[in-house]
């Protein structure tokens, strides 16, 4: 049975210093008080929209009105809430 052949490698050489600079990463600063105040404040008022409507909902006129909405309007709030967890430092 013939032997193959061995192949030649070539000696490895780097790329060029110049072509990759090191680019400078500026860090994140922590979010400011008030984007906690009003993150946490959007889930609770979310939260206290859904119990005042379990609660006390056909007794308010205007939230007896909105019917079925009060649910979207309350996860609304609490899911805006949540979404704000993800770019606070």
């Amino acid at each position: 049975m013939p032997k193959s052949k061995v192949r030649k490698k070539a000696a490895y050489t780097p790329p060029p210093a110049d072509k990759r600079t090191p680019e400078m990463v500026r860090a994140a600063s922590p979010s400011s008080p008030i984007y906690l105040g009003v993150m946490l404040g959007l889930m609770l008022l979310g939260l206290v929209w859904l119990v005042v409507n379990y609660l006390a909902g056909e007794k308010i006129g205007f939230m007896a009105g909105l019917g079925g909405w009060n649910f979207a309007i309350g996860f609304a709030l609490i899911v805006s809430g949540l979404l704000m967890t993800m770019r606070w430092r």
